[in-house]
This record gives structure tokens, C-alpha cells and sequence, in this order.
């Protein structure tokens, strides 16, 4: 599969919320997701799995919107946007975050976020 479609898939199940898909059809069971700020790193499957396990744990989705992806050679960019609660401080907030991707043999290899952190600017 190539770039875009990976890209363009990524997107169409994003916003239907399915993130689930994702993970199963278009991430290479090598991945590398690096969070930001504390650029917490989770490598492969099983810990990016337990990273999700902790999201849902904590945090509420009430919308969640990706915008249309962004290709270069085998990266893409997406910009996403949620409405979502904090489970155990009931605080409700709208954020965002850009996420980079990079793709090889027709998987996602890494993925990188970029949002700011709690009191920053």
C-alpha cells in the first residue's frame, strides 16, 4: 500500500472512530510512537497497545476530527482535534496535535505527536 492510501485510510478511520482498524491493518508491529513533551517512547505493538489501555482509562472522546492528510515521499502529517474529559478530574477540554507519520514497506513505522503540554503557551 502505498503512502496516500495508508495516509487516507489513517484519516477515513480516525474520524468514524476506529482507531482500533488502524492499528490492525496499517502499523507494522515494530512501530515507534513517541509522545510529546516528554517524548515518552513506546515501542511496538504491545506497549502502544498499553498506551491506549491508559488513554481510555483516563480520558473521555466526546468528538474527535482529523483534517485531510499532508504527503511527502513516505511521511504524511495529520492535524487532529478532540473534545474530551479527564476521567479523574472531570476537567472537559477541546485540544489539539499534529502527528507525523512515517511509513516503509506499506506500514506505519513511527508516529510522532506535537501538542503542548498542560500550562504551556
Amino acid at each position: 500500500m502505498k503512502t496516500e492510501e495508508i495516509a487516507q485510510k489513517l484519516v477515513d478511520w480516525c474520524n468514524k472512530g476506529e482507531w482500533d482498524k488502524c492499528y490492525q491493518e496499517l502499523y507494522s508491529p515494530k512501530i515507534v510512537s513517541i509522545e510529546s513533551g516528554d517524548n515518552q517512547v513506546s515501542n511496538g505493538m504491545a506497549e502502544v497497545a498499553k498506551k491506549g489501555e491508559w488513554w481510555e482509562e483516563n480520558f473521555e472522546v466526546h468528538s474527535s476530527k482529523a483534517s485531510k492528510p499532508i504527503v511527502a515521499d513516505n511521511w504524511f502529517t495529520v492535524s487532529f482535534t478532540m473534545d474530551t474529559t479527564h476521567k479523574p478530574s472531570g476537567q472537559r477540554s477541546v485540544s489539539s496535535e499534529i502527528a507525523v507519520y512515517q511509513v516503509e514497506d506499506g506500514k506505519i513505522v513511527r508516529e510522532q505527536f506535537f501538542y503542548n503540554q498542560p500550562n504551556e503557551g
